[in-house]
Parts: structure tokens; C-alpha cells; sequence
């Protein structure tokens, strides 16, 4: 026979409205046995169960719970923002939203049960996962199985659970670590408990069914001025792979919008909410509060040397992972300044593989999600910090600023998911999981890079830098921009969904864009109109331009290979090219993600052979190299890579500057940059203001220390600076050779 018939069965009820004590009671009855006697119930109170937990009859355990049912929607569509913040959830109302319910909706009022256990498997349970005692784990899985009950009613989306802490800290592996910490730091165990659980409390999230709902509005009120487009290519592959693994998304980070965008793409194409896991800094009223509770995991921006911290947000982490959460940070650390791809960050990375190992789970998948928008209210907010100025402190008052400002129309906002990629398969490639987890990382960014689409709002913006501060026409603007769209098309590379970049209309609509931006203006007061940058502008046009600058940088560096030939008469042309290309990988490997060495040369040889197929052959010849140079329809150096040697070529004059035997201040040195930079472009020795970027001089710095060129009392550091600076100016004058010929083209352009 079924043991469920066997058994004795008792029902777990949980304390009750009286009004729920009723519906509950008629349930009962309603299940009555042959003798007319409804079956035993315990209540779930600690003497109850505790009594309940020596019984000897291995009785068969039912939780029961009385829910409200919610209406489908609002009566005015929205959640009361009161309601939200406040810790009752809607299927569980108040006694006279209940009374309400019973005289006019009856049928929204249900009892739920829960999977039945035996008491004996409870037990055996309980002694696998180690720790606490019975009657709390009766308690919890009680809860944890209705809760799973509520899913049944209101959707899969919704993961919820109340006792985080609870199972994490009543699992014997919690003990285990909180004496070897206590050992390590020499701390009472009370201590390292007292702060790990202090910890639990700041970060787990939670799930309220009301705050997602207000979230979820909130959402599309603050991104309202975009329209979504999502790339749904590999979004059934995800789907199946979440059967079995937990996913973790890891998107590029432009906006402060990014969760707000990504997080409707995901569920609209049936993926759950995920784990997001965010700064301190943006947990203040009432964006806190709600974020939390709909899945919002807010972690310190400094752990360094708190192991008790680090500790339980790994555990945290395996915990997410055993029950097949999916998770969701940006791998950059923060919003990225340029427009283009950030470093990544590796800290969380380094968390997870760890979490991961301990986790006994098979597989984990990383996805790469790529963010763009056509516009951002913020750019120039971020543009203003890299002329130095302090960056405003998020709070209250500027969240009102920021919402406010999304009522003008900015566009579309792009979401595209590159290749997943198994954890397992990446970590298992290196004995040393540190290398390992920095490989994922750049590997995730390089994917991230391979699905960022151009944008016709960031062609515009390529047309418009590179040329100094020289307006431009309509018809120099197509003169530009036709061969640059034949070449992405050449290159197959991808390209904003329904974004046909072929059609003049769509290039006039960016620019349209631009001018009620600001970011462009025009003078049309003479023979005819001419659109230019705006004052101050070119660090936003940079960010835009720089959302796809990446495909671009190879294209720019056969431009210098081709270069150096001319002015270097190469008597090994194969190999002195190679090397000249070598030269502007490593000098800007902080800056671009480039492949190793092997597909370097690959790519190396695909944008020569695009350039002039007979290449290899005539490479040795100065005047075959200066004519492909001359007879190109597009020359791309000077746009892509002349702002970034010119800030690198400050950093190096100011460390000529700099004492070498002196402790370095960096402090100090970036505002010194930041002075020279605006000094050489009063004087026109910098192309464009796009160069004065303390995002750019902090790359330069970091090449430079590793170059062994900061530190104080290096070996030859002062002739090593000089050759450094040399390098750079070498390259500018390559680079300035190339847009000589360029604006040479452009201005015959104009005069046809």
C-alpha cells in the first residue's frame, strides 16, 4: 500500500487570522475520515514541535497555509509604493483586506499543501546537511515547501525563500568554517558567527512578490526613454542550459539603467529573476529596500583583508549555486567611462570559481551580455570626470535628477548575449585557478566584444572625430561613412538589430539624434549646412564612437604597419612589419582586448588582405605602401587610435617631470596630466580635447608601471622614460602622417 495511506498523517498549520482559522477548519472537515473525525493538526510553535519531533510512529508530515489569491492586475495599475516597502507580502493580507476578499471574491481565498515527508526522512535530512536542531528543520521545510506551493500558483519566476540565513548557518560546513577562521584570526567563534551573520543579514536577498511588481514598474518608468531591442539568437540555448546549471550573466556596464534593461529582456523571453549583485553605494531609500527584496545581493566595494566577509559572501555564493539561482554582476566593476569595454574586475570572479568548487555542482555557464544605447542621459555627467571633475554621490536627490532627466527620448537600448561558456571547462583548463579565473574573464570580455553591434549613433560619431574641430556636410558625412559601411559589411561584423546602415536615412536620424542632444551642432547661415561638435563634446562623442571602436583597432594598426613601411623602408618586410604591429599590441594591451599572438597574426593578415590582396609580396616596397595608403576610401588610425597615443604621450612627458627618486604621488601626477593635457591643446598639440581623459592617463600609468617606469630608483628609469616618450611620438607622427592623408581626400571631397 502507499505509504501515504499507511502512515498517520498530521498537518502542520501555521499561526492564522481568526478568519483564516475558519477557512481552514471547514477545509478540515471537509477531510474527514470514515468516522467523521478530521485528521490530527500540530501548530508550528516550538513546544508543538518539539513534541512532534519524539514521536516514534514515523507519522507522515503535511503543511498547510490559507492564501489570498491577488487580482491580475492593480485596479489602477500600479502598486502602492507604501504597500511595497512594507514586509507583507499580498498573498498574506491584512484581516480587512481579508473580510473585503471573502464578501466579494471568495474564490481568491485557497488552502495550499505542501509535498508530504515522513518524519524519518526529515531526520535523515537534517544529519546529511549537518547542524541545528529537529524541530527548527520541521519548521523551515515546512515553509520552504509551501513556498514552493505559492510558486505553483503565481509562476516559476518567482524563487522565494525566507530562511537563507537560516540554512546556511545551520549547515555543519558553517560550523567547520567558523572555527577554522576563529583558529586563523585568533577570535572567539562567537565573534566570527556574530560577524559572518552580520554579514548574511547585509547581503542576502530576498524576493517579495510585491517589491519585484513595483520594481518592475519602476523599471520601465525610469528607462522609458528607450525602446528595447533584444537580440533573442541564442536565448533557447540558455533556456535548456538552465534546466540543469545555473547561469551567470555577466553584461557589459554603460548605464546606471543596465539592471533596469536587462532584467525585462530576460524575463519577457521566459529566463527567472537573477541574483544581481551591486554596490553599497546605491542602497539608500527607497531604491534599497526595494532592490533588495527583489533580488538585489548589495556587497561592500571594500573587503580587502576582512577574511570573515570574504568567507561568508563565498559561502553566500555556494549557497545561490546549490539551488540553482542564476546570478548577474557586471564584470567591469563599474560603468565604464570611454564607451568601450573596461579591464574586467576579477573579485567576484575569483569568488565564484571558489564557490563553485566547493558547490558539487557539474557545471555553471557564464553569459556574456552586451549593453549599448543610442544615447545616455549620463555621458556627460562621466565625461566632466574625466576633465577631473568629483563624481556626484549617489542619494535621494539625485536619483529625482536622473529619473527626471529620462523624459527625453534617447533611443533604443541594445541587449545582445554572446556564447555561453562552461565554468568547468575554463577552470579546468589551468592548474592555477588565479590564471584561470583572469583567462575566463578576458575571454568573457572578448565575447562580450564579438556581439557589441555598430550603431549607426556611433558611426556618426566616428565621422566626427579624427578631423580636429572641421565641420562637416551632409555629403562629407556619406563620403565618410559609405566605404566605413562597406567595410563593416565586408567584415560581416554584427550591426543593431533592424539597423540598416546602408540607408541614408538611418545615418540622418543618428544625426538628428546628436544635434537634440547637443552633442553636434550646426551653422546654416552660409552657402550651406555644416554640422560640427559641440563645445566640450568630444568626450561624449568618444563614449559613443568607442561602443564599437574594438572592430575597428585592427584595421587602424595594418593602417601602421603600412606606415612604418614607408617611413622605416623595412629590409625584412615580414618580419619588421610583424614586429611593428607587436609593438602597438603591447603598448596598448590595457586598453583593447586583443587575441593571442597566433590569431593576432591571423587577423593581422585578414585587414591587409582587405586593404590589397598582393600585400605580402609588395610590403617591402616604400612606394607600393605609400600609394595603398594614398588610394584608401577609408583611413581609420587617426580616428581610432591618435586620441589614445596622445594621452599616453602626456603621461610620459610628465614622467619626465617626475623625480625618480622620489616616492611617486598619483594624486598629484594626474592632476599635473590633466594641467599639461589642457596646456597642449591650447596649443594644438593634441588633436581633439578627447585626449584629456584622467580614464586615459590612469591606462597609461598602469602600462608604465608595468614597463617599471613609476616606482622610484628603478634601474635606468630616467633613459627608459625618454625612450618611452620616443616610442609614443614615433607612433603620433605615423599616426598624423595618416590623417594628413585623410583630410588631403576629404577636402577634395569638398570641392567636387
Amino acid at each position: 500500500m502507499d505509504e501515504q495511506t499507511t502512515r498517520p498523517r498530521v498537518y502542520l498549520i501555521e499561526t492564522m487570522s481568526e478568519m483564516e482559522d475558519d477557512v481552514l477548519r471547514t477545509w478540515l472537515e471537509r477531510q474527514a475520515n470514515d468516522s467523521g473525525q478530521p485528521p490530527p493538526t500540530v501548530r508550528v510553535t516550538d513546544q508543538a514541535l518539539a513534541d512532534l519531533a519524539r514521536r516514534k510512529d514515523d507519522p507522515l508530515l503535511t503543511p498547510l497555509r490559507v492564501v489570498w489569491l491577488p487580482k491580475e492586475t492593480h485596479p489602477d495599475g500600479a502598486q502602492r509604493f507604501r504597500e511595497t516597502l512594507s514586509l507583507r507580502d499580498p498573498l498574506h493580507p491584512g484581516q480587512n483586506m481579508q473580510r473585503r476578499v471573502m464578501r466579494d471574491d471568495p474564490a481568491r481565498c485557497q488552502v495550499l499543501e505542501g509535498d508530504p515527508a515522513p518524519l524519518s526522512d526529515l531526520e535523515r535530512r537534517l544529519a546529511e546537511n549537518g547542524g541545528g536542531s529537529l524541530p527548527d528543520f520541521i519548521r523551515r521545510q515546512a515553509a520552504l515547501t509551501l513556498e514552493r506551493a505559492e510558486r505553483t500558483v503565481l509562476g516559476t519566476q518567482y524563487k522565494v525563500s525566507r530562511f537563507v540565513v537560516d540554512e546556511i548557518t545551520d549547515a555543519s560546513r558553517y560550523h567547520d568554517g567558523t572555527h577554522e577562521l576563529s583558529a586563523q584570526l585568533n577570535l572567539p567563534v562567537a565573534e566570527v558567527d556574530r560577524r559572518a551573520r552580520g554579514a548574511l543579514d547585509e547581503m542576502v536577498a530576498a524576493q517579495s512578490r510585491r517589491a519585484i511588481a513595483l520594481w518592475d514598474q519602476l523599471g520601465r518608468y525610469f528607462s522609458r526613454a528607450y525602446r528595447l531591442d533584444v537580440d533573442t539568437t541564442r536565448l533557447d540555448q540558455l533556456r535548456e542550459l538552465n534546466k540543469e546549471h545555473s547561469l551567470v550573466f555577466l553584461p557589459s556596464h554603460r548605464s546606471y539603467l543596465d539592471p533596469l534593461v536587462l532584467r525585462p529582456a530576460l524575463i519577457a523571453n521566459d529566463l527567472p529573476l537573477n541574483h544581481v549583485m551591486g554596490g553599497l553605494n546605491i542602497n539608500f531609500w527607497p531604491i534599497g529596500p526595494i532592490g533588495k527584496r527583489s533580488g538585489t545581493v548589495f556587497i561592500r566595494r571594500k573587503i580587502e583583508g576582512d577574511e570573515i566577509y570574504k568567507w561568508t559572501l563565498r559561502e553566500y555564493m555556494r549557497y545561490l549555486l546549490t539551488k540553482r539561482f542564476n546570478l548577474e554582476w557586471y564584470i567591469e566593476g563599474g560603468r565604464s567611462r570611454t564607451g568601450k569595454l573596461r579591464p574586467p574586475r576579477f573579485g567576484l570572479l575569483n569568488y565564484l570559481a571558489k564557490a563553485f568548487r566547493d558547490s558539487g555542482m557539474s557545471d555553471v555557464y557564464l553569459v556574456p551580455v552586451s549593453l549599448t544605447y543610442d544615447q545616455l542621459y549620463e555621458v556627460g555627467a562621466m565625461a566632466a570626470e574625466a576633465h577631473g571633475q568629483a563624481k556626484s554621490k549617489e542619494s535621494l536627490r539625485w536619483l529625482f535628477g536622473y529619473v527626471r532627466a529620462q523624459g527625453q527620448r534617447h533611443g533604443v537600448a541594445h541587449v545582445n548575449v554572446g556564447r555561453p561558456m562552461s565554468l568547468a571547462d575554463y577552470l579546468g583548463q589551468e592548474d592555477d585557478l588565479r590564471l584561470a579565473v583572469q583567462k575566463t574573464a578576458f575571454e568573457v570580455c572578448h565575447r562580450i566584444n564579438e556581439v557589441t553591434p555598430v550603431t549607426a549613433s556611433s558611426l556618426v560619431m566616428l565621422a566626427f572625430l579624427g578631423i580636429e574641430d572641421r565641420a562637416l556636410t551632409v555629403a562629407e558625412v556619406g563620403g565618410i561613412l559609405g566605404p566605413l559601411v562597406d567595410y563593416i559589411t565586408a567584415r560581416s561584423l554584427p550591426t543593431a538589430g533592424d539597423v540598416d546602415l546602408t540607408d541614408p536615412k538611418v545615418i540622418r536620424k543618428a544625426v538628428r539624434t546628436h544635434l537634440d542632444s547637443g552633442v553636434l551642432k550646426s551653422f546654416d547661415q552660409g552657402s550651406e549646412r555644416v554640422f560640427y561638435l559641440g563645445r566640450d563634446q568630444h568626450l561624449v562623442a568618444a563614449f559613443y564612437r568607442n561602443n564599437t571602436i574594438h572592430f575597428l583597432v585592427m584595421r587602424a594598426i595594418a593602417e601602421m604597419v603600412l606606415r612604418a613601411a614607408v617611413d622605416q623602408q623595412f629590409t625584412d618586410p615580414l618580419e619588421d612589419g610583424w614586429n611593428a604591429a607587436l609593438r602597438i599590441r603591447d603598448l596598448l594591451k590595457f586598453e583593447f582586448f586583443f587575441s593571442e599572438k597566433d590569431s593576432f597574426r591571423k587577423e593581422l593578415r585578414a585587414e591587409l588582405d582587405l586593404i590589397d590582396p598582393a600585400w605580402e609580396s609588395n610590403l617591402g616596397d616604400p612606394q607600393h605602401a605609400a600609394n595603398l595608403l594614398s588610394g584608401m576610401r577609408i583611413h581609420l588610425a587617426h580616428r581610432v587610435l591618435q586620441p589614445f597615443l596622445e594621452a599616453y604621450a602626456v603621461v610620459a612627458a610628465q614622467l619626465l617631470r617626475t623625480p625618480v627618486d622620489r616616492k611617486f604621488d598619483e594624486k598629484a601626477f594626474m592632476t599635473a596630466c590633466l594641467a599639461l593635457a589642457e596646456q597642449r591643446r591650447l596649443r594644438q598639440q593634441i588633436g581633439s580635447s578627447e585626449s584629456i581623459s584622467a580614464e586615459l592617463f590612469t591606462t597609461a600609468l598602469k602600462l608604465a608601471r608595468n614597463r617599471g617606469l613609476v616606482e622610484p630608483n628603478a634601474e635606468n628609469m630616467a633613459a627608459r622614460r625618454v625612450e618611452f616618450e620616443a616610442e609614443l611620438q614615433t607612433l603620433i607622427d605615423q599616426v598624423l602622417r595618416i590623417r594628413a592623408i585623410a583630410h588631403e581626400n576629404l577636402d577634395q571631397m569638398g570641392g567636387r
